[in-house]
C-alpha cells in the first residue's frame, strides 16, 4: 500500500493561511483594545468608577426661623436615615430586613418588599429616625447598608404659628408657608463627598476627590411675635369651643409700618406630622381664603362718603322700621334689605353703631358706582397683597360694568364682594394710621450662617386713601360702635378701642343659608394712638348667637386685654434691641449635638462652655434670641450632667417660661410632664437639679402672671 504524498506548494499554503488568520485575530483583538482603552476609556472607567465609589450628599442644615424678638419657632434636630444598595447586599436581604424589623419594630416583609420594589442601585430603608437607632442596627456590619444624615425640624413653641410657618416633606424642601415661600433661603446648599470600597467591602472617604462642605440655610427672622401668636391662638380656641363653631381665624398687624403681628388658624394642625390631621387645616386661610364679609365692608362706604364729602357724621337718614324695598334703575323693586333691629331717623353716625344695612344702602346711591369701586380698589381690595407667603389670593371686585341692578346696595353693606381676611385687616390699618395703606409683610430680615444681613424689610407705603380729616372721622365712627354699638362687647375698661362688628351669610350651593353665618370683629387699640389692629372671624357660630358682637367681639377683648398688659415690656424689649446693634445674636443649639453647636457658635465668634456629657444640648445661656459682644461666652447644658447617677437625669428649671416652651425643654431631656392652670410656670415639681429617671412626670403650677397686671405706660 502506498502512503499518500502531500506536495510541498499546499503545505505552504496551508502554513501561510494559517498565519494571515492569527494576523487578522490579532489584528481584530488590537483593534478591540483600541477601542476598550481609548476610544470607550471614559465608559468603562465610569462603570468601574460606580462599581468602587459612591458619592455621599452631605445635607446643608436648613434655616432657622425666629419671631421678631428673636425667639426661635422653628430650629433643627438631628435624625438619620437608613439606605442600601441591593446590589451589595446580595442575598443577605433577609439579615437586613431581620435587623431592621427588630429594631423599628416593623414587619420583616415591609423591608424585603423594599428591596423587590427598589431600582438595582439603592432604597430608602428608614428615613428621619430616631440617632440612637444607629448603634443598635449596626450598619456597618451589613453590606451596602448606608447611614445618611437627616437634620429634621423642631418647633419649640409646638403647633404655634403652625398654617404660618407651614412644613418640610421628608427631603427637606418646604412644601407650605414660610417654609414654602422662603425655601431657597432657607434650605441651603448641600455638600458631598466621595466614598471608595476596597476589596473587603470596607468604606472610606476618596482621597481622589475633596469634600465639598455643606452651606447652611439663611436664617430667617419674622415680624410675628410669638407672644401675640400664643395669645391669639389661645383665645380664638376658647371662643370656638365657647360658640360651638366649625373654624376661625385672627391676624393682627402694626398699624404704622404693615407688620404682620400674628396670623392664628383653628383647627391647628401638627407641623412635625402634618399628614396626621384634616388637610383643610393646613391653609393659611388669612391669606388662602375669600369671603363675603358683611358689615365690616361698611369701611369702603363710609370712606367714599366722607372723602366725597357726600354725607356728615350728623346728617340724618331713615331706618324704614327694620325693612327697605328699593327700587332699581329700570323701575323694579329689588329683593327686600333689612336691619338686625328696625330703627326709624338716626344720624350717619348712629347708622354705623347700630349697623343699619339700609341706612349704608341709602348712602350707597349718593355715592355712586364709580366713587365706591374707587374706594375699593383704593383700599386694595380685588388685589394681591404681595405678602411674603404662598398661595395668596386676590378676592373679587366685579367693575361697575359689570354689576347688577342690586350690585351697589349690596356691596355698601358687604355682599356681592369677595375679600380676604388680610385685605381686611390691611384696610382697617390704614384707617387707623391716618389714611395710608401700608404693603403688609411678615419677613422682618434674612441672616446667612456667617451672621451676615442678607435683607432688612423697611415699611413701604403704597398710597393714601384717604386724607387725615377723613380717617379722624371712621375712627370717631368706630369708637362709637365699640361704647355705644354692637361692639360694645369688646370695650375695655381703661383703654379706647375702635371696631366694627361683622355677621354675613354664608352662600351655599349658590344660595344664601339662613342657618350658617361668619361672624367677625375688626379693630385697632389705642384708639387714639392705635398700635395693634386685630381681625376676629369665626365660622358658623352655634352657641351663644352668630352675629360678630356675640361670636367675635368677645374674643377680640379677651385677646386685646392680654396683648394691652405685655405691650409696656414689649416696647423696652424692642427698644433695648435697638439700641444694641452691634452685638450678635445668639442662635438656639438646643437639641444640637454639642460638638455641632460649639462648632457652630464658634464660627459666629463666640466662645463656648459645655457642661455635662449627654448627647444634645438641653439648655444654653444666654438664651437663643439675646443679644451678646463678640467673644461673649455661651455655655450650653446637655442632657446628661457628669457625675450623675445611673440612669437618671437632672430636671431642668422651667420657672418663668411659658407652657410650651417649658414642654419642649422637658422633653429634649426625655421628661413627660402635667399642667395644673395656663399662662407661665412658677412652680414645678420635682425641684430643679432633682434627679430622676427617664419618663417622669414633672409636675408643673402655671398662673397668667404678667399677662393680668394692666400696663398702663
Amino acid at each position: 500500500m502506498r502512503r499518500s504524498e502531500t506536495h510541498p506548494g499546499a503545505a505552504t499554503r496551508r502554513l501561510r493561511a494559517v498565519k494571515a488568520l492569527l494576523a487578522a485575530m490579532f489584528a481584530v483583538l488590537a483593534l478591540r483594545l483600541f477601542q476598550v482603552q481609548v476610544i470607550d476609556a471614559s465608559v468603562y472607567q465610569a462603570q468601574a468608577r460606580r462599581q468602587y465609589e459612591k458619592p455621599q450628599e452631605i445635607p446643608a442644615l436648613r434655616g432657622a426661623i425666629y419671631d421678631r424678638g428673636g425667639r426661635a419657632m422653628v430650629t433643627n434636630a438631628r435624625f438619620i436615615s437608613f439606605g442600601a444598595d441591593p446590589a451589595m447586599v446580595g442575598d443577605r436581604v433577609r439579615e437586613v430586613a431581620d435587623r431592621f424589623a427588630a429594631v423599628f419594630n416593623r414587619p420583616r416583609s415591609a423591608y424585603i418588599e423594599k428591596f423587590a420594589s427598589a431600582s438595582k442601585h439603592f432604597v430608602w430603608l428608614e428615613r428621619g429616625v430616631n440617632p440612637a437607632t444607629e448603634a443598635r442596627i449596626g450598619a456597618a456590619s451589613l453590606p451596602g447598608v448606608i447611614t445618611i444624615p437627616a437634620p429634621r425640624r423642631l418647633y419649640p413653641y409646638g403647633d404655634v404659628a403652625a398654617q404660618l410657618l407651614g412644613f418640610t416633606g421628608v427631603d427637606g424642601g418646604g412644601l407650605a408657608g414660610v417654609e414654602l415661600e422662603l425655601d431657597s433661603l432657607l434650605r441651603g446648599v448641600n455638600g458631598h463627598l466621595v466614598l471608595q470600597r476596597d476589596g473587603l467591602n470596607r468604606q472610606r472617604q476618596s482621597v481622589d476627590y475633596p469634600r465639598v462642605d455643606p452651606l447652611d440655610g439663611d436664617a430667617v427672622t419674622l415680624t410675628v411675635d410669638v407672644e401675640y401668636q400664643s395669645i391669639a391662638e389661645e383665645e380664638l380656641r376658647r371662643g370656638i369651643q365657647r360658640n360651638r363653631a366649625e373654624s376661625g381665624l385672627v391676624a393682627m398687624m402694626d398699624p404704622a409700618t404693615g407688620e404682620v403681628l400674628a396670623m392664628a388658624n383653628e383647627p391647628p394642625m401638627n407641623p412635625a406630622d402634618p399628614g396626621t390631621g384634616d388637610p383643610g387645616a393646613m391653609r393659611n386661610r388669612v391669606v388662602t381664603d375669600m369671603f363675603e364679609p358683611g358689615s365690616v365692608f361698611k369701611i369702603v362706604t363710609a370712606s367714599a362718603a366722607l372723602e366725597e364729602k357726600k354725607v356728615a357724621l350728623a346728617q340724618r337718614f331713615n331706618g324704614e322700621g327694620g325693612t327697605y324695598r328699593p327700587r332699581l334703575r329700570n323701575g323694579s323693586v329689588r329683593n327686600t334689605i333689612t336691619d338686625t333691629h328696625p330703627h326709624g331717623i338716626i344720624t350717619f353716625q348712629e347708622a354705623m353703631e347700630v349697623s343699619s344695612n339700609i341706612v349704608m344702602a341709602k348712602v350707597s346711591d349718593l355715592v355712586g358706582a364709580d366713587a365706591l369701586f374707587t374706594m375699593a380698589r383704593a383700599y386694595g381690595f380685588g388685589t394681591e397683597t404681595g405678602i411674603e407667603l404662598p398661595g395668596e389670593v386676590r378676592g373679587e371686585l366685579k367693575h361697575p360694568s359689570r354689576w347688577s341692578g342690586t350690585t351697589l346696595n349690596s356691596m355698601a353693606y358687604g355682599y356681592e364682594v369677595g375679600v380676604t381676611p388680610l385685605q381686611i385687616l390691611t384696610a382697617y390699618a390704614a384707617a387707623a394710621n391716618g389714611g395710608t395703606l401700608m404693603k403688609p409683610y411678615i419677613v422682618r430680615s434674612v441672616v446667612a450662617a456667617d451672621n451676615r444681613v442678607l435683607f432688612e424689610h423697611r415699611p413701604e407705603r403704597i398710597r393714601r386713601v384717604v386724607s387725615p380729616a377723613t380717617a379722624a372721622l371712621l375712627v370717631q365712627l368706630f369708637r362709637g360702635v365699640v361704647e355705644r354699638g354692637t361692639g360694645m362687647t369688646a370695650r375695655i375698661p381703661g383703654l379706647a378701642v375702635a371696631g366694627k362688628t361683622g355677621t354675613a351669610r354664608r352662600a351655599i350651593d349658590g344660595k344664601y343659608s339662613l342657618n350658617d353665618y361668619t361672624a367677625s370683629f375688626v379693630g385697632f387699640f389705642p384708639a387714639e394712638a392705635p398700635a395693634v389692629v386685630c381681625l376676629v372671624m369665626i365660622e358658623n357660630p352655634r352657641d351663644r348667637g352668630y352675629t360678630g358682637s356675640l361670636a367675635a367681639a368677645p374674643v377680640f377683648r379677651a385677646i386685646a386685654e392680654r396683648i394691652y398688659a405685655i405691650s409696656g415690656r414689649f416696647r423696652a424689649e424692642h427698644a433695648a434691641l435697638r439700641s444694641s446693634s452691634s452685638l450678635l445674636v445668639v442662635p438656639d443649639v438646643t437639641a444640637l449635638a454639642p460638638a455641632a453647636a460649639r462648632s457652630l457658635l464658634s464660627a459666629l465668634g463666640f466662645d463656648v462652655q459645655i457642661r455635662g456629657e449627654g448627647g444634645a444640648v438641653a439648655h444654653q445661656t444666654p438664651e437663643a434670641g439675646e443679644r451678646l459682644a463678640p467673644g461673649g461666652t455661651v455655655t450650653l447644658v446637655s442632657a446628661e450632667a457628669p457625675g450623675a447617677s445611673a440612669g437618671l437625669i437632672g430636671v431642668p428649671d422651667v420657672r418663668g417660661e411659658a407652657i410650651r416652651r417649658a414642654l419642649t425643654r422637658l422633653a429634649l431631656v426625655r421628661l413627660d410632664a402635667t399642667i395644673q392652670g395656663s399662662g407661665v410656670v412658677v412652680a414645678q415639681d420635682p425641684m430643679p437639679g432633682s434627679r430622676v429617671r427617664a419618663g417622669t412626670a414633672v409636675a408643673l403650677r402655671c398662673e397668667p402672671g404678667a399677662l393680668t397686671t394692666l400696663v398702663t405706660n
